[in-house]
């Protein structure tokens, strides 16, 4: 019986590219260095803040170096936390959340987004308090796809694999799950590159008024 549902956050429950596509071009722009196109920096996102940085890197520059990459990381950083005046929530996600809770399921988020900009934007969006347990993208040594941050989300909703479902959008996700050996739900609308049929799920779904009857299976 699934008694605890986890999200990822971006391209899962919000999209944010816009403003992180802002937040790499502030830094790119203070930096004298290229513009990145949406459609790149939409394709950086995925693993995390720190690969996204050296993606951002690598497109304008041809090569990585560790002490700029570092830099460019803090700068980054910087904007990201102040980055979500054009975050949007996805159709229906409110609701959806709500009828979870009226089921008695607890809720848990699992992001590669640092913790400090996850903070950032759950309090922008008036849900600092609607997710139980929240581990970012720097709270363990190790981000998704590793299965640790998952499982300890796992652990801080005292439940156990059986019991719960894990929502996302993208390859990273799929592999966590699967890693973790979880009950995925795919959300098709995100930031998913490969074909849905190509990914670990259990389900799959483009509208989220229909993930309360969905995570029961």
């Amino acid at each position: 019986m699934i008694r605890a549902v986890i999200f990822d956050l971006d391209g899962t429950l919000i999209d944010s590219a816009p403003d992180i596509w802002r937040a790499a071009n502030q830094v790119l722009e203070g930096e004298g260095l290229p513009h990145v196109t949406f459609e790149q920096s939409r394709s950086f996102i995925g693993r995390g803040a720190k690969v996204f940085v050296e993606r951002m890197e690598l497109a304008v520059m041809g090569a990585n170096d560790p002490a700029r990459t570092a830099h460019l990381f803090q700068r980054f950083l910087h904007f990201y936390e102040r980055a979500h005046e054009g975050t949007r929530v996805y159709p229906h996600v409110p609701e959806a959340l709500q009828a979870l809770r009226g089921q008695g399921l607890r809720l848990g988020l699992c992001t590669n987004k640092p913790l400090r900009p996850t903070q950032a934007v759950l309090a922008h969006l008036g849900w600092d308090r609607l997710f139980e347990i929240v581990i970012g993208g720097d709270s363990l040594a190790v981000a998704k796809p590793d299965p640790a941050p998952l499982l300890a989300v796992l652990k801080g909703l005292e439940a156990g694999l059986p019991e719960i479902a894990y929502i996302g959008d993208s390859e990273t996700d799929a592999e966590t799950a699967e890693r973790a050996g979880a009950r995925f739900g795919l959300y098709t609308e995100g930031y998913r590159k490969a074909p849905a049929e190509a990914l670990y799920h259990q389900f799959r779904f483009s509208d989220y008024r229909d993930l309360p009857d969905l995570v029961h299976g």
